[in-house]
C-alpha cells in the first residue's frame, strides 16, 4: 500500500493495517532490566496490596488469566490451522480495578505513597510495608492529593488505589467519559471534574491545575515512566503462563500480541516488556478505532512533531471510550520506534460483534477491550500482513504461531449497560466488516 493510499483509507475511516518500517526485532537488555525492576517493585508492594484489598489475599498479586478460545475460532473466522494458537489475556477482569489500567495506576500510586512516606520518615528501609495501611499513614496521605486525567479506566484504577490509602483523589474526565464510570468514582469519594473537551485537552487542563498545588501528585498518562514500568511486568506474567501451558516461544514459534491502544501507555509498556522477555520472537501490534488512530498517525509521521487525528478530518469519536484519543504519548512513540510491529484499525460495529461472541465464552468485555480480535485477520489476510510475515517470519509455519489477544476492560460495566452491548452485537449479526478488508 502506498502512503497516499494509506492516507486515503485513514481519512475515509476504513480499517487498515500499517506496518512499521523502523521495526527491528532483537534482544533488548534495557527492556529486560526494566521488566525485572518492575517485577521486584510489585513483589515489594504485595503485602500492602493484600492488606488494602482482601480479594488479593494472601498473595497480594494482581494477575489475569490466559485462556484458550479454540471453541470460538469458527465464529471468529479463525477455524483454519493457519491461524495458529489463539489465546486471550484477560486483563478485562483484573482484580481491584477491572481493567489493564490496574497494572499502571495502582503501581504509580503505591510507588508515590512509598516515596512520600519514606521522605516523611513514616517508613524506613526494612520496615513492613503494611504499615502504610495504618492510621498514621492514612492521616499523612489524607493531607495530600492524587490527580489524573482520564476517559475512565485509568481514573478508576488511580482513584481506587488513592482512596484505599487515604489520599484525596481527583479525576479529570473528557466529555465522552461514560456516566457509570463517573458514578463509580464518586461512590468511592473521588472528586470528578468533567471537561467539555476531548481527552488530550482534559489532561492538559488537569496537569495545569495539579501543578498549582505542591501537595498534589499528578499521574500523567502521557508522560509517566511509573505507569509504563508498571505495565511492563505483565510480559513476565505472560511468559510464566505460556510455560504453564507447555508453550515455548522461539524462532520457530513466534508470539504475536494485539494490544488495544488509546494514549499508548498500557500497550506501550506491555510491548516494551515483551521485547525484554521474548526478544526478537515477539511481534506487538496496537489496535485503534478507525476514527481515533492516534498511534498510527504519530508512528507514521515519526518523532519530532506531535500529530493529531483531527489533521486527517477524523472525529475522534468512538464507542471505545478509552481509545478516543487524538494524540499519542510522545514518551511511548519514542520507545516504540523500533519495538512496535505495526498498528491496525477497526470499526465500532465489529467491536460489538466481537464483544457478543466473547460473552458466549464468559468473557465480559467493554467495546474497546474487544478490538484485538481482528488481529489475526489483518496479519493473515491483507497484503501488508503477508508482507510483514514474509519479512519477519519467512520460515515460520503459520500454524505454529501464537496469537494473544489482550482484553483490557469490562468487569465493572453495570449489568444493564453490558447487556445492551451484547444485544447490539447480536443484532449486528455475524458478518464482520473486517472480513471485507483487502489491500
Amino acid at each position: 500500500m502506498s502512503d497516499e493510499t494509506l492516507l486515503q483509507r485513514l481519512r475515509a475511516a476504513e480499517p487498515v493495517l500499517w506496518t512499521n518500517p523502523g521495526y527491528a526485532p532483537q534482544t533488548d537488555p534495557q527492556a529486560m532490566a526494566d521488566v525485572m525492576g518492575a517485577k521486584a517493585a510489585w513483589a515489594r508492594f504485595a503485602p500492602l496490596m493484600a492488606e488494602l484489598w482482601p480479594e488479593l489475599a494472601p498473595s497480594g498479586v494482581i494477575r489475569s488469566t490466559l485462556t484458550d478460545i479454540a471453541d470460538l475460532r469458527p465464529a471468529l473466522g479463525y477455524a483454519a490451522p493457519e491461524y495458529g494458537t489463539l489465546l486471550v489475556k484477560g486483563d478485562h477482569a483484573l482484580p481491584v480495578a477491572g481493567s489493564v489500567k490496574a497494572r499502571g495506576g495502582v503501581f504509580e500510586v503505591l510507588s508515590i505513597a512509598v516515596s512520600q512516606a519514606r521522605g516523611a520518615e513514616l517508613l524506613y528501609d526494612g520496615e513492613d510495608i503494611e504499615k502504610l495501611a495504618g492510621d498514621d499513614a492514612r492521616a499523612f496521605f489524607g493531607e495530600r492529593r492524587i490527580a489524573v486525567g482520564s476517559t475512565g479506566n485509568l481514573g478508576l484504577s488511580v482513584g481506587i488505589a488513592a482512596r484505599a490509602l487515604g489520599y484525596k483523589a481527583t479525576v479529570h474526565m473528557s466529555h465522552d467519559a461514560k456516566a457509570w464510570k463517573v458514578a463509580r468514582l464518586q461512590s468511592l469519594g473521588v472528586e470528578v471534574v468533567q471537561h467539555e473537551t476531548d481527552y488530550s485537552q482534559a489532561v492538559a487542563a488537569a496537569r495545569e491545575i495539579a501543578a498549582r498545588d505542591p501537595l498534589t501528585h499528578f499521574v500523567d498518562d502521557e508522560d509517566s515512566l511509573l505507569l509504563f514500568k508498571g505495565y511492563s511486568a505483565a510480559a513476565a506474567e505472560l511468559k510464566e503462563q505460556l510455560a504453564e501451558q507447555g508453550i515455548s516461544i522461539g524462532p520457530d514459534r513466534p508470539l504475536i500480541l494485539y494490544l488495544p491502544c488509546g494514549i499508548g501507555g498500557a500497550p506501550g509498556g506491555i510491548a516494551h516488556g515483551a521485547r525484554g522477555v521474548f526478544g526478537p520472537d515477539v511481534h506487538p501490534f496496537f489496535v485503534e478505532p478507525v476514527q481515533a488512530p492516534s498511534a498510527l498517525v504519530q508512528m507514521r509521521e515519526g518523532l519530532g512533531r506531535e500529530t493529531s487525528v483531527y489533521e486527517l478530518g477524523l472525529s475522534n469519536r468512538t464507542e471505545a471510550d478509552g481509545m478516543a484519543v487524538a494524540t499519542m504519548s510522545q514518551l511511548v512513540a519514542e520507545r516504540m520506534q523500533r519495538r512496535l510491529a505495526g498498528v491496525f484499525t477497526v470499526g465500532d460495529d465489529d467491536l460489538f460483534r466481537w464483544l457478543a461472541l466473547a460473552e458466549t465464552k464468559g468473557l465480559r468485555l467493554e467495546p474497546s477491550a474487544a478490538s484485538g480480535f481482528g488481529g489475526p485477520q489483518m496479519l493473515m489476510n491483507t497484503h501488508e500482513g503477508r508482507a510483514f510475515r514474509a519479512m519477519h517470519m519467512p520460515t515460520v509455519d503459520p500454524a505454529r504461531a501464537v496469537h494473544v489477544i489482550w482484553t483490557t476492560g469490562g468487569a465493572f460495566v453495570p449489568e444493564e449497560q453490558y447487556q445492551g452491548f451484547v444485544a447490539k452485537g447480536r443484532a449486528l449479526g455475524p458478518r464482520f466488516d473486517l472480513k471485507g478488508v483487502s489491500s
